[in-house]
């Protein structure tokens, strides 16, 4: 059976070389990493996951936790930390669960991972709390936890919805209604304090009677339209906690015979790429959400290969308005 060693042999190198060329690590020259490739071509040579882990102390696996892998958000973001794991000799494994605790924290340990992107963790959560204690180097996606520091990345959503703020008081809108995520992440605290600054600041406040607070998912956006449309008078624009909230707000209307803009406008939240398509020209607040998933990914990557000494990184990522089709003049007041 051919082994690195013969690899090695027959680059010129040493056996670590090998294992390094072959991971893509910094430490490997253009030119030594193209011998080392050749020459395992040219021998057939396929590494083993179980020996790299073997000597390494690695598994080169990481874990990815998601409480609804049916959301677009998350499918969306996936491809791309996959890619950039891929790059740098790393797998990405699922793990869905549809509560925050600690056992799910120990569910991940016993899964041997080298490290976890949290993508779906409340600001109170236990996890952070378990993997810290144990040891496992973890990053922030798209949220932050109050419990513990760690490497990020993230949106500011300022920018993006003073514009949108800016844009639905040109218009003429007056009765804002919003659709809010969950207070208790910080994605849902952050988007709504935004909101309600910048919409302030024109001298528009939401009331009580014209929100709606559910989960980042498209029946929040079904039933939290429905219920606004109901107020009377009701709001002349819905602004939603992402894009899939948006969706599920553009299906109420058509349910209900609300025409968008012209009853009612819509805002969201993300840029996903149904936003952008003909029949749907959501106005929405967007970011660079591919970079964000890479970024990181690659945070992580370094946290694990560079250990826990080196100070955290908090990749921020700024915001903007897109405005398309879903936002029109106010219709006029009743």
């Amino acid at each position: 059976m051919v082994t690195s060693h013969d690899v090695a042999r027959l680059a010129g190198v040493s056996q670590p070389t090998v294992s390094r060329a072959l991971r893509n690590s910094t430490k490997v020259s253009e030119d030594t990493r193209y011998r080392v490739l050749q020459a395992a071509r040219a021998l057939g040579y396929v590494p083993s996951e179980t020996g790299r882990a073997l000597s390494s102390g690695r598994t080169r696996r990481i874990g990815l936790l998601l409480t609804d892998l049916t959301n677009q958000f998350y499918t969306h973001v996936i491809a791309d930390m996959h890619d950039e794991l891929e790059t740098r000799g790393y797998q990405l494994m699922l793990q869905t669960e549809t509560t925050d605790t600690a056992t799910v924290a120990e569910r991940l340990i016993a899964n041997t991972v080298d490290g976890v992107l949290l993508a779906t963790v409340t600001l109170n959560s236990l996890i952070p709390v378990r993997l810290r204690d144990r040891g496992v180097p973890f990053v922030y996606f798209n949220r932050i936890s109050d419990a513990v520091d760690a490497d990020s990345a993230t949106v500011d959503p300022v920018s993006g919805l003073d514009a949108a703020a800016a844009a639905i008081l040109t218009h003429g809108h007056r009765r804002v209604g919003a659709i809010l995520g969950p207070s208790n992440t910080s994605t849902g605290a952050q988007r709504e304090v935004a909101l309600r600054r910048g919409l302030e600041a024109g001298g528009v406040t939401i009331a009580s009677a014209y929100t709606y607070r559910g989960p980042f998912d498209f029946d929040t956006g079904d039933a939290g339209t429905k219920y606004l449309l109901t107020r009377d008078p009701r709001p002349t624009v819905i602004v939603c906690s992402n894009d899939v909230v948006a969706l599920g707000a553009l299906n109420a209307a058509r349910d209900l015979g609300v025409k968008v803009p012209q009853d009612v406008s819509v805002v969201g939240f993300d840029n996903l790429p149904p936003a952008q398509w003909s029949l749907i020209q959501l106005t929405t607040v967007a970011f660079d959400l591919d970079g964000m998933a890479r970024r990181a990914a690659n945070l992580l990557v370094d946290r694990i290969e560079n250990g826990p000494g080196t100070p955290f990184a908090h990749a921020v990522f700024p915001s903007r308005l897109i405005e398309r089709a879903t936002l029109s003049v106010a219709p006029p007041l009743s």
